[in-house]
Protein backbone atom coordinates (compact mmCIF):
# COMPACT_ATOMS: atom_id res chain seq x y z
CA UNK A 1 0.00 0.00 0.00
CA UNK A 2 2.55 2.26 1.03
CA UNK A 3 4.60 1.52 -2.55
CA UNK A 4 1.09 2.12 -3.98
CA UNK A 5 1.23 5.37 -2.15
CA UNK A 6 4.52 6.40 -3.57
CA UNK A 7 3.50 5.81 -7.28
CA UNK A 8 0.38 7.59 -6.74
CA UNK A 9 2.74 10.89 -5.64
CA UNK A 10 5.10 10.22 -8.06
CA UNK A 11 2.62 10.05 -11.10
CA UNK A 12 1.12 13.84 -10.09
CA UNK A 13 4.34 15.14 -9.75
CA UNK A 14 5.39 14.40 -13.09
CA UNK A 15 1.81 15.21 -14.35
CA UNK A 16 2.39 18.55 -12.90
CA UNK A 17 5.41 18.88 -14.28
CA UNK A 18 4.83 18.80 -17.61
CA UNK A 19 1.86 20.31 -17.51
CA UNK A 20 4.17 23.26 -16.21
CA UNK A 21 6.42 22.53 -18.93
CA UNK A 22 3.75 22.69 -21.92
CA UNK A 23 1.21 25.49 -20.30
CA UNK A 24 3.23 27.55 -17.75
CA UNK A 25 2.36 29.60 -15.40
CA UNK A 26 -1.43 28.99 -16.23
CA UNK A 27 -1.04 25.05 -15.82
CA UNK A 28 -3.63 25.64 -12.69
CA UNK A 29 -6.02 27.64 -14.38
CA UNK A 30 -6.08 24.74 -17.35
CA UNK A 31 -6.16 21.85 -14.65
CA UNK A 32 -9.48 23.65 -12.62
CA UNK A 33 -10.89 24.37 -15.91
CA UNK A 34 -9.92 20.62 -17.24
CA UNK A 35 -11.69 19.76 -13.86
CA UNK A 36 -14.71 21.15 -14.36
CA UNK A 37 -15.38 19.73 -17.77
CA UNK A 38 -14.75 16.77 -16.96
CA UNK A 39 -17.07 17.03 -13.54
CA UNK A 40 -19.82 18.90 -15.53
CA UNK A 41 -19.52 15.81 -18.38
CA UNK A 42 -19.65 13.42 -15.65
CA UNK A 43 -22.51 15.27 -14.26
CA UNK A 44 -24.30 15.35 -17.55
CA UNK A 45 -23.94 11.48 -17.89
CA UNK A 46 -25.79 10.78 -15.06
CA UNK A 47 -29.95 9.87 -15.79
CA UNK A 48 -32.61 12.36 -14.67
CA UNK A 49 -33.99 9.86 -12.84
CA UNK A 50 -31.63 8.58 -10.49
CA UNK A 51 -31.16 12.97 -9.84
CA UNK A 52 -34.36 12.69 -8.63
CA UNK A 53 -34.37 9.95 -6.33
CA UNK A 54 -31.35 11.20 -5.13
CA UNK A 55 -33.40 14.35 -4.29
CA UNK A 56 -36.24 12.80 -2.86
CA UNK A 57 -33.25 10.89 -0.46
CA UNK A 58 -32.09 14.48 0.35
CA UNK A 59 -35.77 15.15 1.66
CA UNK A 60 -35.51 12.58 3.29
CA UNK A 61 -32.71 13.15 5.20
CA UNK A 62 -33.91 16.06 7.03
CA UNK A 63 -36.56 14.04 9.24
CA UNK A 64 -33.64 13.46 11.49
CA UNK A 65 -32.67 17.44 11.94
CA UNK A 66 -36.65 17.82 12.07
CA UNK A 67 -36.59 15.75 15.13
CA UNK A 68 -33.81 17.12 16.52
CA UNK A 69 -35.56 20.02 16.49
CA UNK A 70 -38.66 18.48 17.95
CA UNK A 71 -36.40 17.46 20.78
CA UNK A 72 -34.83 20.62 21.37
CA UNK A 73 -38.44 22.52 21.38
CA UNK A 74 -39.90 19.65 23.90
CA UNK A 75 -36.77 20.00 26.21
CA UNK A 76 -37.03 23.94 26.08
CA UNK A 77 -41.14 23.70 27.07
CA UNK A 78 -40.30 21.27 29.80
CA UNK A 79 -37.86 24.15 31.15
CA UNK A 80 -39.83 27.33 30.43
CA UNK A 81 -43.02 25.38 32.36
CA UNK A 82 -40.52 24.41 35.37
CA UNK A 83 -39.27 28.17 35.24
CA UNK A 84 -43.18 29.25 35.06
CA UNK A 85 -43.94 27.20 37.85
CA UNK A 86 -40.64 28.23 40.13
CA UNK A 87 -41.48 31.40 39.83
CA UNK A 88 -45.22 31.38 40.39
CA UNK A 89 -44.09 29.94 43.81
CA UNK A 90 -41.65 32.53 44.61
CA UNK A 91 -44.23 34.85 44.06
CA UNK A 92 -46.66 33.29 46.57
CA UNK A 93 -44.26 32.99 48.95
CA UNK A 94 -42.44 36.47 48.32
CA UNK A 95 -46.32 37.40 49.18
CA UNK A 96 -46.41 35.80 52.09
CA UNK A 97 -43.66 37.09 53.46
CA UNK A 98 -44.45 40.23 52.52
CA UNK A 99 -47.51 40.65 54.75
CA UNK A 100 -45.13 38.78 57.58
CA UNK A 101 -43.26 41.68 58.01
CA UNK A 102 -45.48 44.84 57.44
CA UNK A 103 -47.13 42.58 60.56
CA UNK A 104 -43.68 42.56 62.26
CA UNK A 105 -42.81 46.13 61.24
CA UNK A 106 -46.33 47.70 62.58
CA UNK A 107 -45.96 45.25 65.67
CA UNK A 108 -42.29 47.26 66.01
CA UNK A 109 -43.69 50.93 65.78
CA UNK A 110 -46.06 49.77 68.80
CA UNK A 111 -45.39 50.81 72.15
CA UNK A 112 -45.58 47.09 73.02
CA UNK A 113 -42.45 45.75 75.26
CA UNK A 114 -43.11 42.25 74.40
CA UNK A 115 -45.10 40.37 71.49
CA UNK A 116 -46.95 36.69 71.03
CA UNK A 117 -46.59 34.51 67.74
CA UNK A 118 -47.77 30.62 67.96
CA UNK A 119 -47.57 31.05 71.50
CA UNK A 120 -44.18 32.47 72.27
CA UNK A 121 -43.20 35.36 73.10
CA UNK A 122 -40.45 37.87 71.42
CA UNK A 123 -39.10 41.16 72.30
CA UNK A 124 -38.79 43.79 70.29
CA UNK A 125 -34.89 42.72 69.90
CA UNK A 126 -36.26 39.89 68.22
CA UNK A 127 -38.89 41.49 65.93
CA UNK A 128 -36.03 43.56 65.17
CA UNK A 129 -33.62 41.05 64.30
CA UNK A 130 -36.18 38.76 62.56
CA UNK A 131 -37.71 41.38 60.61
CA UNK A 132 -34.11 42.15 59.06
CA UNK A 133 -33.20 38.79 57.97
CA UNK A 134 -36.91 39.08 56.01
CA UNK A 135 -36.29 41.87 54.71
CA UNK A 136 -32.61 41.01 53.38
CA UNK A 137 -33.94 37.17 51.94
CA UNK A 138 -37.36 39.32 50.52
CA UNK A 139 -34.91 41.82 48.37
CA UNK A 140 -32.57 38.64 47.60
CA UNK A 141 -35.62 36.48 46.38
CA UNK A 142 -36.78 39.95 44.44
CA UNK A 143 -33.32 39.96 42.48
CA UNK A 144 -33.70 36.10 41.94
CA UNK A 145 -37.33 36.61 40.56
CA UNK A 146 -36.19 39.59 38.28
CA UNK A 147 -33.10 37.58 36.88
CA UNK A 148 -35.56 34.52 36.78
CA UNK A 149 -38.18 36.56 34.73
CA UNK A 150 -34.88 37.80 32.32
CA UNK A 151 -34.20 34.34 31.84
CA UNK A 152 -37.63 33.17 30.91
CA UNK A 153 -38.39 35.90 28.56
CA UNK A 154 -34.94 34.49 26.88
CA UNK A 155 -35.83 30.76 27.36
CA UNK A 156 -39.53 31.72 25.55
CA UNK A 157 -38.02 33.72 22.82
CA UNK A 158 -35.82 30.52 22.20
CA UNK A 159 -38.29 28.49 22.09
CA UNK A 160 -40.44 30.70 19.85
CA UNK A 161 -37.41 30.82 17.57
CA UNK A 162 -37.25 27.22 17.68
CA UNK A 163 -41.10 26.50 16.88
CA UNK A 164 -40.70 28.85 13.80
CA UNK A 165 -37.81 27.34 12.50
CA UNK A 166 -39.43 23.70 13.00
CA UNK A 167 -42.42 25.04 11.26
CA UNK A 168 -40.23 26.63 8.10
CA UNK A 169 -38.31 23.22 8.22
CA UNK A 170 -42.00 21.27 8.20
CA UNK A 171 -43.47 23.79 5.43
CA UNK A 172 -40.17 23.41 3.33
CA UNK A 173 -40.39 19.82 3.36
CA UNK A 174 -43.76 19.58 2.44
CA UNK A 175 -42.92 22.00 -0.29
CA UNK A 176 -39.90 20.05 -1.53
CA UNK A 177 -41.91 16.97 -1.22
CA UNK A 178 -44.55 18.59 -3.75
CA UNK A 179 -41.74 20.01 -5.95
CA UNK A 180 -40.25 16.29 -6.22
CA UNK A 181 -43.55 14.78 -6.85
CA UNK A 182 -44.14 17.52 -9.86
CA UNK A 183 -40.86 16.81 -11.22
CA UNK A 184 -41.35 12.48 -11.60
CA UNK A 185 -44.47 14.01 -12.88
CA UNK A 186 -42.26 15.96 -15.49
CA UNK A 187 -40.00 12.97 -16.27
CA UNK A 188 -42.59 10.17 -16.64
CA UNK A 189 -43.89 13.24 -19.47
CA UNK A 190 -40.82 13.39 -21.28
CA UNK A 191 -39.68 9.86 -21.14
CA UNK A 192 -43.20 8.97 -22.47
CA UNK A 193 -42.56 11.82 -25.33
CA UNK A 194 -38.66 10.68 -25.69
CA UNK A 195 -40.07 6.52 -26.24
CA UNK A 196 -42.22 8.26 -29.00
CA UNK A 197 -39.59 10.00 -30.63
CA UNK A 198 -37.01 7.39 -30.33
CA UNK A 199 -39.39 5.33 -32.44
CA UNK A 200 -37.43 6.16 -35.90
CA UNK A 201 -38.54 3.88 -39.20
CA UNK A 202 -35.72 3.00 -41.09
CA UNK A 203 -36.17 4.59 -44.65
CA UNK A 204 -34.79 1.88 -46.54
CA UNK A 205 -37.09 -0.73 -45.09
CA UNK A 206 -40.49 1.63 -45.71
CA UNK A 207 -39.03 2.41 -49.38
CA UNK A 208 -39.07 -1.26 -50.08
CA UNK A 209 -42.12 -1.90 -48.55
CA UNK A 210 -43.67 1.11 -50.36
CA UNK A 211 -41.97 -0.86 -53.61
CA UNK A 212 -43.60 -3.93 -52.55
CA UNK A 213 -47.17 -2.61 -52.59
CA UNK A 214 -46.68 -0.73 -55.58
CA UNK A 215 -45.57 -3.86 -57.08
CA UNK A 216 -48.47 -6.02 -55.97
CA UNK A 217 -50.78 -3.64 -56.71
CA UNK A 218 -49.65 -3.82 -60.35
CA UNK A 219 -49.89 -7.31 -60.33
CA UNK A 220 -53.76 -7.22 -59.12
CA UNK A 221 -54.30 -4.88 -62.38
CA UNK A 222 -53.06 -7.25 -64.69
CA UNK A 223 -54.68 -9.90 -63.44
CA UNK A 224 -57.86 -8.12 -63.22
CA UNK A 225 -57.07 -7.02 -66.77
CA UNK A 226 -56.94 -10.42 -67.75
CA UNK A 227 -59.86 -11.73 -65.89
CA UNK A 228 -61.59 -9.49 -67.95
CA UNK A 229 -59.99 -10.12 -71.60
CA UNK A 230 -60.63 -13.53 -70.92
CA UNK A 231 -64.73 -12.95 -69.82
CA UNK A 232 -65.16 -11.64 -73.47
CA UNK A 233 -64.25 -15.02 -75.34
CA UNK A 234 -65.44 -17.35 -72.60
CA UNK A 235 -69.69 -18.36 -71.91
CA UNK A 236 -70.38 -15.07 -74.38
CA UNK A 237 -72.34 -15.20 -77.55
CA UNK A 238 -69.59 -15.07 -80.25
CA UNK A 239 -71.21 -12.22 -82.29
CA UNK A 240 -68.25 -10.42 -84.04
CA UNK A 241 -66.53 -13.80 -85.11
CA UNK A 242 -66.68 -14.49 -89.00
CA UNK A 243 -65.65 -17.64 -90.63
CA UNK A 244 -63.25 -16.96 -93.41
CA UNK A 245 -64.57 -17.94 -96.88
CA UNK A 246 -62.54 -20.24 -99.58
CA UNK A 247 -60.49 -18.44 -102.22
CA UNK A 248 -62.15 -19.21 -105.54
CA UNK A 249 -58.74 -18.63 -107.74
CA UNK A 250 -60.41 -19.91 -110.84
CA UNK A 251 -63.18 -17.19 -110.55
CA UNK A 252 -60.24 -14.67 -109.53
CA UNK A 253 -58.63 -15.24 -112.89
CA UNK A 254 -61.69 -14.64 -115.20
CA UNK A 255 -62.07 -11.72 -113.79
CA UNK A 256 -58.26 -10.94 -114.00
CA UNK A 257 -57.94 -12.06 -117.84
CA UNK A 258 -61.48 -10.93 -118.63
CA UNK A 259 -62.40 -14.48 -119.88
CA UNK A 260 -65.71 -15.78 -120.39
CA UNK A 261 -67.64 -19.14 -119.67
CA UNK A 262 -66.81 -21.52 -122.06
CA UNK A 263 -63.91 -19.55 -123.74
CA UNK A 264 -60.87 -21.90 -124.17
CA UNK A 265 -57.97 -20.76 -122.37
CA UNK A 266 -54.43 -20.68 -124.44
CA UNK A 267 -51.75 -19.14 -122.66
CA UNK A 268 -49.94 -16.59 -124.97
Amino acid sequence: MLFFGKKILIGAAVLATLGTFVFGRDVVSYMKTAGNSVREAVKSEVPVDFEVERARKMVEDLVPDIRRCMHVIAEQQVDVETLQQEMHDSELAMKQQKEAMFTLRSDLESNDTEFVYASRTYSKDDIRNDLAQRFDRFKVASETLKRNQQILKAREKALDANREKLENMLSSKMDLEVQIEQLEARLKSVQAAETVSNLQIDNSQLTRAKGLIRDLNKQLDVKEKLLDAEGKFTGLIPVDTKVEEKRDVVKQMDEYFKLKSGDKVVAQ
